[in-house]
C-alpha cells in the first residue's frame, strides 16, 4: 500500500494530526509504525469504547500500523475508580478485553499492555521523574484540568503524577504515534514538548473524534459512562437503544446533534449508507453523509424518523457484542461482576 493511501485511511478517523508532515515522513520511512491508545478500566463499555474504537483501530491496521492497547489499571486506581480496588479494576480490564474481542478487534495483531506491568520496572519510575523534572507544576495542572480533574488544594497528591505517567507510557512503550481522543490532547502535546529535553523522539499525535452524549448540544459534550444518562452501552437491548434515542437532543433542521454524530462516525464508517423511512412511508437511501445532512437541514427528514433509523443501525453494530456476552460463559461472568460494582448499569 502506498503512503498516500495509508495517509487517507488515517485521515478518515483523525480529527487532528500533529503534524501531518511528520506522519507522512514516518509512513515513508517505516513500513509498520507503532501506535497506541490507553484506557482506564472503570466501568461498562459504551459506544465510544466498544464500537467506535474498534472501527478506528481497523483503519490503522489497514494502513499497516502495529498497535498497543494500554489498559491503564494504575491510572484507574489513582482516580479511585471501582472503589479504588485494584483487583476489581483488573477484572474490569479483563471484561473490556472481552468487549474488544466481541467487537472484532484482532487480538492476534494488537498487543494488550497493563499499566501494572509497567510500574514494576524501576526504569519506568526513573522516566516518570525525568519527565516531571522537565515541565512545570502549572503545566501538569493544565493537563489535569482538560482531563476533567479540576485544580484544588484538596485534590489527592497522586493526581499530580498522572500527566507525567501518561507521557512516560508513550516513551517507555516506544510508540511513534499517540492515537487517542481529543480529550487527551494536552497529554500528547506535553509529550511532544518534553521529548527533546530528555532525548526522545517526538511522537506524532493523532486525535480522534469524541462521540457526543445523548443530550449534547455541542461537540464538547461527549458521551461519558460516568454520566449514564448520556450513554448507550454495548449491552443495551434494541428496545433500550430506541428508548434512549427517542429522548436524545435532536432539533428539527439542525444537524448539529448527537443522532447525526452517530450516523456520521459510526453508521457511515461501517455501512457506507443510511436508509431512513420518511413520513409518507417511502424509504430514502443516502450514500454520502453530506447528502443526508442537507436533507435534514432542508426539513425532508423528521427527527423521530432519523432517530428510529439510527437505532436500527446502532442495534446492528451492538448485536455481536451483546451476543458474545450472552453465549460465552466467562464473558457473562465478567459482565455480572462489573455490573454489580458500577452505578448506572443498564
Amino acid at each position: 500500500m502506498d503512503v498516500e493511501t495509508k495517509l487517507q485511511l488515517v485521515k478518515r478517523v483523525a480529527e487532528e494530526i500533529v503534524t501531518e508532515e511528520e506522519l507522512r515522513s514516518l509512513l515513508e520511512t517505516e513500513e509498520s509504525p507503532l501506535a497506541y491508545d490507553g484506557f482506564e478500566p472503570s466501568g461498562l463499555a459504551h459506544l465510544p469504547f466498544g464500537i467506535y474504537r474498534p472501527l478506528t483501530l481497523r483503519r490503522f491496521l489497514q494502513a499497516g500500523f502495529r498497535f498497543k492497547l494500554l489498559l491503564a489499571d494504575w491510572f484507574a486506581w489513582i482516580n479511585d475508580k471501582v472503589g479504588g480496588d485494584l483487583e476489581k479494576i483488573r477484572t474490569v480490564g479483563k471484561y473490556l478485553i472481552e468487549v474488544w474481542k466481541a467487537a472484532g478487534v484482532p487480538l492476534d495483531r494488537v498487543e494488550i499492555v497493563w499499566s501494572s506491568d509497567l510500574v514494576r520496572d524501576p526504569e519506568y519510575w526513573r522516566l516518570v521523574l525525568n519527565i516531571a523534572k522537565h515541565h512545570t507544576l502549572s503545566r501538569s495542572l493544565r493537563a489535569l484540568t482538560i482531563a476533567g480533574r479540576g485544580e484544588s488544594l484538596h485534590n489527592p497528591t497522586a493526581w499530580i503524577f498522572y500527566p507525567s505517567m501518561q507521557v512516560a507510557d508513550i516513551f517507555y512503550l516506544g510508540v511513534q504515534v499517540c492515537q487517542l481522543g481529543m480529550d487527551q490532547r494536552r497529554a500528547n502535546m506535553l509529550a511532544r514538548e518534553v521529548a527533546p529535553k530528555i532525548g526522545k523522539p517526538k511522537p506524532v499525535a493523532i486525535h480522534h473524534h469524541m462521540l457526543m452524549g445523548l443530550m449534547g448540544r455541542t461537540s464538547e459534550e461527549k458521551m461519558s459512562k460516568s454520566r449514564p444518562e448520556t450513554c448507550i452501552f454495548v449491552h443495551d437491548s434494541k428496545q433500550e437503544i430506541e428508548r434512549k434515542l427517542r429522548r436524545a437532543y435532536c432539533p428539527q433542521r439542525d444537524p448539529n446533534n448527537p443522532i447525526m454524530d452517530y450516523i456520521r462516525h459510526l453508521v457511515f464508517e461501517e455501512f457506507q449508507e443510511f436508509r431512513v423511512r420518511l413520513r409518507g412511508g417511502n424509504w430514502e437511501t443516502f450514500t454520502h453523509f453530506g447528502e443526508l445532512e442537507q436533507a435534514y437541514r432542508d426539513g425532508q427528514i423528521h427527527p423521530l424518523d432519523l432517530k428510529l433509523a439510527c437505532a436500527e443501525y446502532l442495534d446492528r453494530l451492538i448485536e455481536p457484542v451483546r451476543a458474545h456476552f450472552e453465549r460465552n460463559k466467562r464473558a457473562a461472568e465478567l459482565l455480572g461482576q462489573v455490573s454489580s460494582w458500577v452505578k448506572g448499569t443498564p
